[in-house]
């Protein structure tokens, strides 16, 4: 028992040795992983994030201000937030584009995001890992 509880603690070390580290980054791509959309009904569903036209990679340039698909998509979308912010080790995104408020969360020491879109009567949230562009 104890080798195994000494394997398991190990494990955990090596997987926060190899974490993203985005402390001072300004340009990321980041993919999801999960997503789930939610109805004013209150239903919510899981779902893919290709089965929500979320595109599987965005880069993220905090300097621009953007967060856009790759050239590689083929979907040539970008959008500008209004709202950044850096605090406690996560990094905060804000704005409005077509109806929606979006708000993205990274956390710096891990590249973990969360992502939250919301339009009259539905939101969908979105869980991913956002890494330097430059690795």
């Amino acid at each position: 028992m104890k080798k195994f509880t000494f394997a398991c603690v190990a494990l955990l070390a090596s997987a926060a040795a190899v974490a993203e580290n985005l402390d001072g980054v300004d340009k990321m791509i980041c993919s999801a992983g999960q997503a789930q959309i939610c109805l004013e009904t209150a239903d919510c569903y899981s779902a893919t994030p290709w089965e929500l036209s979320i595109p599987d990679f965005v880069v993220i340039d905090i300097k621009k201000k953007t967060v856009s698909t790759t050239k590689a998509s083929g979907l040539n979308r970008s959008t500008q937030f209004s709202k950044v912010g850096r605090e406690d080790g996560l990094i905060y995104l804000q704005g409005v584009d077509g109806g929606r408020a979006f708000s993205f969360v990274i956390d710096e020491a891990t590249g973990r995001l969360t992502a939250a879109i919301a339009r009259d009567g539905l939101s969908v949230t979105v869980f991913g890992a956002c890494t330097d562009v430059d690795i």
